[in-house]
């Protein structure tokens, strides 16, 4: 192409000089025509979509585009002067390395771009506002990294000592945090498959209880009912067993509250009395209406469930404790009896007295 090209300025023009010249400027009108052309081209199809995520992209693109076409008319200048000199030589490893330092300070806007758009669909799980920074950082080390080692091959500098060097610093280096590493990782599976969010009531292996106030890539913040606030590594939490108390399809949560009676009581009875602690009780739910389950026979007693719901999980310690203490007097007041355990203890035979 280029003996091509030679050829065809060489029949008009003698001077190699000039010839350079006309190429470098026929370069820089390329690269306006390309420009303009893909910017109409992708502009035209992305006007049609809803995000202006891919207008983002353009802007981002159409500038290292014209700028690579006009410094690779430059560089075939540069070889149309002479190809064996080591000026040109020095000249192409410049030119080559300006493009991928374009391409390169193109790609970390781009990454920031997509990354914030991300972040801000409410569909996406992974990137979030709390790891944006984590993933803005990996984006530069990756991009930095790959641009050095184009760099270095460009300029024909052999990097396979520096690579087992850095092998060996990342090494110890991942050996020294791998409880950070571990804490890291756990809260990028947590964000991802997203087993409870912020607001959310959670319990730990049955321990600890609360509301998640922060969900960050080392750890979890939890404010428990007594106002005190935990940090639990992610690390923890992702070997835990966890129960989303405001998980589901609705925040309600059901009660499950035993009461024993003794035996001998109506039973229509204690079901009516049950069930007016639970309409007398603000704090329920109606919806669905509460419910008395007689769950079997027990030793000293007829075993009783009052079941009804709450809307809250937060106040389920404190209606626990409300429906107790009605529970208490509305069956004194209905003369239900509330058994507990007796011991009949029979002498066989009396002492002597002595």
């Amino acid at each position: 192409m280029l003996q091509a090209l030679q050829t065809f300025l060489g029949s008009y023009i003698s001077d190699v000089r000039l010839q350079a010249v006309v190429i470098v400027v026929l370069s820089f009108i390329l690269a306006k025509i390309v420009d303009v052309i893909c910017g109409r081209a992708i502009r035209s199809l992305t006007g049609r979509t809803r995000s202006d995520v891919d207008d983002k992209v353009i802007d981002v693109l159409h500038k290292p585009i014209f700028r690579t076409v006009a410094l690779l008319g430059v560089m075939l200048a540069l070889s149309v002067l002479g190809s064996e000199t080591d000026m040109v030589a020095v000249g192409r490893r410049v030119i080559i390395t300006l493009i991928i330092l374009i391409w390169l300070f193109a790609a970390l806007r781009l990454a920031r771009t997509l990354i914030t758009a991300t972040s801000e669909n409410k569909q996406s799980r992974m990137v979030q506002k709390a790891t944006v920074p984590l993933f803005d950082i990996a984006a530069k080390v990756i991009i930095f990294a790959l641009g050095s080692y184009l760099i270095l091959i460009s300029w024909d500098i052999n990097i396979s000592g520096w690579l087992a060097s850095a092998g060996i610093v990342g090494l110890g280096i991942g050996l020294a945090a791998q409880d950070t590493f571990a804490n890291l990782f756990a809260g990028l599976s947590i964000l991802a498959d997203s087993p409870y969010k912020i607001g959310d009531f959670i319990v730990l292996d049955g321990t600890e209880r609360g509301r998640v106030t922060r969900i960050g890539l080392r750890s979890t913040r939890v404010l428990t009912n007594d106002m005190i606030e935990i940090t639990i590594p992610n690390s923890i939490i992702a070997n835990s067993k966890i129960v989303n108390e405001s998980g589901g399809p609705t925040v309600k949560q059901r009660l499950r509250i035993p009461i024993g009676v003794a035996y001998g009581v109506a039973l229509d009875d204690v079901e009516r009395a049950l069930l007016a602690v639970a309409a007398g009780e603000e704090m329920l739910a109606m919806h669905p209406a509460p419910s008395v389950h007689f769950a079997g026979f027990g030793d000293s007693a007829l075993d009783f469930e009052l079941r009804c719901w709450i809307t809250t999980p937060d106040k389920r310690e404190q209606i626990v404790n409300r429906i107790n203490r009605s529970l208490y007097e509305q069956l004194n007041a209905s003369g239900i009896e509330i058994p507990f355990p007796k011991r009949d203890i029979y002498i066989k035979e009396m002492p002597n007295a002595s």
